[in-house]
């Protein structure tokens, strides 16, 4: 798969911004990643390189988007995200219903004791985003979007996070 973006950092390594050891701040947790493509197809694979590596490193994996069509294209990219492997995965659209995989596509704020890994594509923080082990923002570049990620970016300084910023637009 050829797609002229370079590999996102490693989730757990210091590129990506987890904690190496104890001694690490609580912001080493956090990364904002932007890109230099401009489309939602490039945010999406992006998120799901993040994703792929995160899991292979057995983290429990999950993205948060807002709605229906965009967890169904997700969806569509994991199942042929690599021809020779398989991510297990599901949809989950409730609270009520949790996802029971892996990996997870969630139309929901994630609980985050459930969660290693949590990736942010929605327009809306959870408000309890300091609270999981790892996340990350992945904005494309698109005036609407970088702004709506910059108010996530705002929100988690208000908690007291310092997100590491990954720009890939230079």
């Amino acid at each position: 798969m050829q797609d002229n973006q370079p590999n996102p950092p490693e989730p757990g390594s210091q590129a990506a911004g987890a904690s190496g050891t104890g001694s690490d701040n609580q912001n080493q947790r956090y990364w904002f990643h932007i890109l230099g493509q401009n489309t939602p197809a490039a945010r999406n694979l992006h998120a799901a390189k993040l994703l792929d590596k995160a899991w292979q490193q057995g983290d429990r994996v999950c993205i948060i988007c807002d709605t229906q069509e965009h967890a169904q294209e997700l969806d569509d990219l994991l199942w042929n995200f690599k021809p020779d492997a398989f991510i297990p995965h599901s949809i989950s659209t409730s609270e009520d219903a949790p996802c029971d995989d892996p990996v997870g596509i969630l139309l929901y704020p994630p609980v985050a004791s459930d969660w290693d890994t949590v990736i942010v594509l929605s327009a809306t923080l959870p408000k309890d985003a300091d609270q999981y082990r790892r996340l990350a923002l992945v904005a494309h570049n698109d005036p609407a979007v970088l702004n709506q990620a910059r108010g996530h970016y705002k929100q988690l300084r208000a908690m007291g996070i310092e997100a590491k910023v990954h720009d890939m637009r230079r």
